[in-house]
């Protein structure tokens, strides 16, 4: 997807450790145009796959992930970081290392928001080693719904999760591939997919 790649290119910074800040708008502030251009993307490409409900994690999922149920006509989910006092005993809930953050969290969603025979789209902003995409098929496992396939917004491909991804069958769909960061320039893969 050009205007993301462009995007990438004019606001991104390449942090050391392999970290792309996308902050001005993706993880912080919104890019609401953008977002509404990569939601109609998502759609067309899963438009052929009888989508229930769009499930990402929070925080820098929930823009992309809301634009593409919204295009969809669907409900979005989104499993929480933190448990509050208003979310039931009841829900689905796994532990997922962050590459970025390098600690360990627990994801959970309501019960009630997710329920078996459902065909769910996950949507995230990143892809790297694949541990919260692994984690939210966990949860949609443990829900006995069914996993539709991945959109992504921007894929390290130099790192593991789509082999992780590819082990456990799941389509992939990456609207931008990242071969390298190097030197502070980011390298794109020939092809978006």
């Amino acid at each position: 997807m050009e205007a993301l790649k462009q995007k990438i290119l004019d606001e991104g910074r390449v942090l050391p450790g392999n970290v792309l800040k996308v902050d001005s708008f993706l993880n912080q502030q919104i890019d609401v145009k953008l977002m509404e251009a990569i939601g109609k993307e998502f759609a067309l490409r899963f438009a052929d796959d009888s989508i229930d409900k769009v499930l990402s994690i929070e925080s820098s999922g929930i823009a992309p992930a809301l634009m593409v149920a919204k295009e969809l006509g669907v409900p979005m989910v989104f499993a929480r970081k933190r448990k509050s006092l208003t979310i039931s005993e009841n829900v689905y809930s796994v532990d997922l290392f962050s590459y970025t953050t390098q600690k360990h969290t627990q994801v959970i969603v309501d019960q009630r928001f997710l329920t078996a025979g459902e065909r769910i789209l996950i949507i995230d902003d990143f892809l790297a080693n694949g541990q919260a995409a692994e984690g939210l098929l966990k949860i949609i496992s443990r829900a006995q719904a069914i996993p539709v396939g991945l959109g992504v917004l921007i894929e390290k491909s130099f790192q593991s999760g789509r082999q992780l991804l590819e082990k456990a069958n799941v389509r992939t769909e990456s609207l931008v591939r990242i071969s390298s960061l190097v030197d502070g320039h980011v390298i794109f893969s020939d092809d978006g997919k």
